[in-house]
């Protein structure tokens, strides 16, 4: 007789088992043994390694482009939704479709595409030189590059939430004479903001490792516009196992804690929406 009381879901134990096993052996341990070949390097290699100039100006150029492309997604991103979402009009499924493009396409053919657009010569390049605006071989390149390969997630973050607005919230608020910019503040504002942390936090993830669409466009200048994931291919092919691990655990650390505190912002979003609702 078995004292032991039937679970509630039952399979739990061989689901959780095996889940654990797969991320230990699919996530965690790669990051380990990434870990450990980091933390074998002498305290001085690894500080000259990540310190250096050519490490720093890295890490400024994809984090902060990284940033800005998530930013500039949070904003165009929430527009393109509220289009698809609000609006009935001829192509509207085409375009629908043309989002998810970015997830479908190579990196290498993003970045080539980007290029043959915006270089020198290129269909709009050859009309931005003469007014001074270079964009390929320059960070507004990288930035651009980054834009085009996360912008599915901020759009496909944001288009659910603002499915779940309530429209006779929207009307009562009009009916009683509520401005728009009233009615978009206090009530579809709360409800779509955890979404737009949402799809700024993937878009953010997503640009920060991409590496094929940007090396075409970047010109990859030390210091100028050569990314962070580059850097660590370089010193794989240089056989620097050790130095490529020790930007990969910067890379790590950096974007833990950039994630982290977006996800703390979420949380915040979320029960102030709560609290909202139950007010």
């Amino acid at each position: 007789m078995s004292l032991r009381a039937p679970s509630v879901l039952p399979g739990f134990g061989l689901t959780f088992g095996f889940t654990t096993f797969f991320l230990s052996a699919m996530v965690l341990l790669p990051l380990a043994a990434m870990v450990l070949a980091a933390g074998s390097m002498h305290w001085s290699d690894f500080v000259h390694v990540v310190f250096s100039a050519r490490a720093l100006g890295s890490y400024k150029l994809s984090f902060g482009a990284s940033f800005l492309a998530a930013s500039i997604n949070v904003v165009f991103g929430f527009i393109i939704a509220w289009t698809l979402v609000r609006y009935e009009f001829p192509g509207r499924k085409l375009i629908d479709a043309l989002i998810d493009m970015p997830f479908a396409l190579p990196t290498a053919v993003s970045g080539i595409a980007l290029t043959t657009v915006f270089a020198q010569s290129g269909w709009i390049g050859r009309y931005l030189e003469p007014l001074g605006i270079k964009v390929a071989y320059t960070w507004l390149g990288v930035t651009l590059a980054l834009t085009l390969i996360s912008m599915p997630f901020a759009v496909r973050a944001v288009q659910p939430a603002l499915l779940e607005v309530q429209r006779d919230l929207e009307d009562a608020a009009e009916t009683l004479g509520a401005g728009r910019f009233y009615v978009f503040r206090r009530i579809i504002l709360p409800t779509v903001l955890p979404a737009l942390l949402t799809g700024f936090t993937l878009s953010f993830a997503r640009a920060v490792g991409e590496y094929g669409s940007v090396i075409f466009i970047a010109g990859n200048l030390p210091m100028k516009t050569e990314i962070t994931p580059l850097l660590i291919v370089i010193h794989l092919e240089q056989f620097d196992y050790q130095g490529a691990a020790a930007l990969g655990l910067v890379m790590l650390v950096m974007s833990f804690t950039v994630l982290f505190a977006i996800n703390l912002l979420q949380a915040w979003g979320r029960r102030r929406h709560l609290l909202g609702a139950n007010s």
